[in-house]
């Protein structure tokens, strides 16, 4: 097969890339190991910056969005006793919304069928070749039979585990990695808030979530080596119920459908470009999910690209590519930076000592404009 751009990965980064690179007449094939229900039903963040809910809709992917998402206009910051919203329209102008990322890779499931774009699902032994020359990627599909993508560039989007990222020689990595997981849970049961709760306890964080009106999203901080099997139905609603307990609020229970444990961690690899290959999403970083930024820095990645490349592939015009890592993760550290703080302010970890200065930062954050403004600011999302 030949075609401008082969995309490895088929998630909301490699189909949205896709997407974009389709509306400007480029022609791309996508492969992803997965089969296409695995990935459609992966539960991931649910939470929209204003940027990439402006970008879908701009894209023609709002449709389902605008009538299914729930905007919000700020979060909720609480420690025992104290519960405070933060308003980001008040403060910067800018609201977030929910929309899971398993709804937002429907949609763009749904685009590429209708545009009869090719996608290679189960796709095996994905390999890349020669991507500082003329690149091609090889792989085995799901009727087993060897096939050959030549391509103009090559875009890994395909995660921390793909082969893109280890195709680029001497790439520098930078990682920390937290003592503390994330106990996930998702409850057939309405929110009990109208907004995002992010709680410090010491007991550890606690954070009520959502994914719809009638489903919610919860999570504990645990260790990064609990056994889930320890964890009952209801030891899980007792510790939720103490750590996010309020006075005159009440939790509602519901029969819990999942539960997983989400090591933290930050990660960042640099260059995002080799040659022509290039990275976008978790394949050259990832972020704890304190700060909700994950799936928007895969986005902001993805429309960085889609512009560079549309403008080297149609006009030849290279400044764009050229400056696409040094760009792009300028924006990857400001992220990673501020989920690191959101993280390190709300999670039990350290003395009582360190206790004292997570309980004096919160506070800050909540009486002074200018520390709600500077939360606001980064959690509503940067300009694309």
């Amino acid at each position: 097969m030949r075609t401008q751009v082969a995309i490895v990965g088929a998630g909301p980064a490699g189909l949205l890339l896709s997407h974009l690179l389709g509306l400007e007449g480029i022609d791309s094939v996508l492969l992803e190991r997965q089969t296409a229900d695995y990935v459609q039903a992966r539960i991931r963040a649910g939470m929209l910056e204003a940027g990439t809910v402006g970008l879908l809709r701009e894209a023609g992917l709002g449709a389902r969005l605008d009538v299914e998402g729930m905007e919000h206009r700020g979060i909720h910051l609480q420690w025992p006793g104290e519960r405070h919203h933060l308003d980001f329209v008040d403060l910067v102008g800018r609201s977030v919304t929910i929309y899971g990322q398993t709804e937002i890779t429907k949609d763009l499931m749904a685009a590429r069928e209708k545009a009869g774009r090719p996608v290679y699902y189960s796709a095996s032994d994905v390999t890349l070749h020669d991507v500082t020359g003329t690149p091609h990627v090889t792989f085995v599909d799901a009727e087993g039979q060897a096939r050959r993508v030549d391509a103009d560039v090559v875009v890994g989007c395909d995660g921390f585990h793909g082969p893109s990222r280890a195709s680029i020689p001497d790439a520098e990595i930078w990682e920390r990695a937290y003592p503390f997981a994330w106990l996930g849970v998702l409850a057939d049961v309405a929110p009990s808030a109208d907004e995002l709760i992010y709680a410090w306890h010491p007991d550890g964080f606690a954070m009520h979530s959502m994914r719809s009106p009638r489903v919610s999203r919860f999570y504990l901080q645990v260790a990064p080596d609990e056994d889930i099997a320890e964890w009952s139905d209801d030891r899980i609603w007792d510790a939720l119920a103490k750590r996010l307990g309020h006075p005159g609020w009440a939790l509602e229970t519901g029969p819990i459908t999942e539960k997983s444990v989400l090591p933290m961690r930050s990660f960042v690899a640099t260059p995002m470009r080799h040659g022509n290959l290039y990275l976008a999403g978790d394949a050259a970083h990832i972020v704890p999910p304190t700060g909700a930024k994950g799936l928007n820095l895969a986005v902001a990645d993805v429309a960085l690209l889609a512009k560079a490349l549309t403008a080297s592939l149609k006009d030849g015009k290279d400044e764009l590519v050229d400056a696409y890592s040094d760009t792009a993760l300028r924006r990857v550290w400001r992220c990673t930076h501020f989920s690191w703080w959101m993280t390190s302010m709300l999670h039990r970890h350290g003395d009582d000592f360190d206790a004292q200065l997570q309980l004096a930062q919160l506070r800050r954050t909540v009486t002074s404009a200018a520390a709600a403004t500077e939360l606001a600011d980064n959690y509503s999302g940067l300009p694309l």
